[in-house]
C-alpha cells in the first residue's frame, strides 16, 4: 500500500469525503487499526444501524475511549445524531468517510458543525506513487489505487463506470431513468476540460435541461466530476462566464469516453493531461490545507489559462502543454494574464525535459513539476 499525503487531524473527529475507489477505507485501516469499525457497505451492518441508530453504540465497548471509524456515513445520515451525542456524552472521537455529500447535506451533517473537521481524499499522486509513478500509464488510466496496481487496469475502469457511475446511481434513488443517464455519462465526457454548454449536453443525450442540470448536480454530490468556474476578480477584459467540467480522474473519463475513427488520440490525450494536473493541484490543495480557490481564466478573445489557484498565499497560474517542444504562442495566455494581474506567478508544464524563465513564467518538465507541486503553492 502507498503511504498517502492526507494526515489525520489531532484528537478531534473528522470527516473523510471522496469517491469510491481512492484508498479511503484502506487509509482507515493503517492509520487506526485498532479502532472499533463500521462498513456500512456491508449489508448486514447496514441493515442493524439504519433499523436502529442507537445500536451503534451497543457495539462499542463500554470501556473504549479512542477513536470510531465509520465507513460510508451517507447510507445511514441519521447515525450522526448518535455520532453527536457519543462525542459529547462518552468524548468519543470518530472518523467518518463519505463518497456522497447529498444525504448529509439534507440531512444533518450541520449537526456536528465545530466538531468534526471534514478532509478529503483524492486519487493517488505523483508524489504518492514515488518510483512506481508513470505518466504514460497515468494519462491512459488514472491514479484510482487498484487501477495503478492491477494488471488489468481497462477492465477495472470499465468496472467501475458500469458498477459505480450506474448501479450506486440507481441504488441511491438519483434518478429513475437509468438509460438516459448512461447517454448523458457520454455526452458529458465530451465537454471534459471544456466550457460547459448544459443545453447542448442535454440535446445530446435528449433530455431536458433542467434534467441535465439536475445529472450534473448528481455527479457533483457523487464527488466524480467537478465544475470549475472562471477566474474574474477585477478583470480588465471581457471574461468568459460559464464553468469548466472535469470528471474526477483521467481514467475515469478515458472509461466514459466513446471513441471511434473521428477522435484524434492527441485531442482525447491533451484533456487527459490537463485533467492529471488538475487531480494534483486539487490534492496538493488539500492535504496541505492550502486554501486556494481553483479557477480557469479565459476571454471573450480566445486568450486561456488552464488552471488559476488564488488565495491568500498567493495567486498562481498553470498551462499544461502535451508536446516536448514549445512555441511561442503557447505562452500567450500566460503573457496576456500577466499583463492583468503582475503578482501572479506563472508556470508552463510540458513534456519535455529543459526547465527556463519565459518573461516571468517557469517552464517545467512534467515529470519533475508533478511530484514536487507543492513547492510551487
Amino acid at each position: 500500500m502507498y503511504s498517502r499525503l492526507l494526515e489525520a487531524p489531532a484528537g478531534q473527529s473528522f470527516f473523510v469525503f471522496g469517491p469510491r475507489g481512492t484508498g479511503k477505507t484502506a487509509w482507515l485501516r493503517q492509520r487506526f487499526p485498532e479502532a472499533p469499525y463500521f462498513d456500512l457497505l456491508d449489508s448486514a451492518t447496514y441493515t442493524e444501524l439504519l433499523a436502529s441508530p442507537r445500536r451503534l453504540e451497543d457495539r462499542i465497548p463500554s470501556h473504549h475511549r479512542g477513536w470510531v471509524l465509520i465507513d460510508e456515513i451517507q447510507r445511514v445520515p441519521e447515525l450522526l445524531n448518535e455520532v453527536h451525542r457519543l462525542i459529547e456524552g462518552r468524548r468519543l472521537k470518530f472518523v467518518m468517510t463519505g463518497s456522497s455529500a447529498r444525504k448529509l447535506r439534507a440531512r444533518g451533517v450541520n449537526l456536528l458543525a465545530g466538531r468534526a473537521l471534514t478532509r478529503h481524499m483524492h486519487p493517488l499522486t505523483a508524489a504518492e506513487l514515488g518510483s512506481d509513478f508513470d505518466l504514460g500509464r497515468a494519462l491512459q488510466f488514472g491514479t484510482l489505487p487498484f487501477a495503478c496496481t492491477t494488471d488489468r487496469p481497462h477492465d477495472y475502469l470499465a468496472s467501475y463506470v458500469s458498477t459505480y457511475l450506474r448501479e450506486e446511481v440507481q441504488q441511491e434513488g438519483l434518478t429513475r431513468n437509468l438509460a438516459a443517464f448512461g447517454r448523458f455519462l457520454e455526452a458529458a465526457s465530451f465537454s471534459q476540460g471544456s466550457v460547459l454548454n448544459v443545453s447542448a449536453v442535454a440535446r445530446e443525450c435528449g433530455v431536458h435541461g433542467k434534467v441535465a442540470e439536475a445529472y450534473f448536480g448528481i455527479l457533483e454530490d457523487l464527488m466524480i466530476a467537478v465544475r470549475i468556474p472562471p477566474f474574474a476578480r477585477r478583470a480588465k477584459r471581457r471574461i468568459v462566464a460559464h464553468p469548466k467540467f472535469y470528471f474526477f480522474d483521467a481514467g475515469v473519463f478515458r472509461a466514459v469516453r466513446p471513441r471511434g475513427p473521428l477522435d484524434a488520440p492527441e485531442e482525447i490525450g491533451g484533456v487527459a493531461l490537463e485533467t492529471l494536473l488538475l487531480q494534483h493541484l486539487r490534492a496538493t490543495n488539500d492535504y496541505g490545507s492550502l486554501g486556494y480557490s481553483m479557477h480557469y481564466w479565459r476571454t471573450a478573445t480566445g486568450d486561456e489559462v488552464d488552471f488559476v489557484l488564488y488565495g491568500e498565499r498567493g495567486m498562481r497560474a498553470f498551462e499544461v502543454k502535451s508536446s516536448s517542444r514549445l512555441r511561442e504562442q503557447d505562452f500567450r495566455g500566460l503573457h496576456r494574464l500577466r499583463e492583468d494581474y503582475p503578482a501572479v506567478r506563472g508556470y508552463l508544464l510540458y513534456r519535455g525535459t529543459r526547465r527556463w524563465h519565459e518573461r516571468g513564467v517557469e517552464v517545467l518538465p512534467l515529470k519533475d513539476a508533478l511530484p514536487s507541486l507543492a513547492k510551487l503553492l
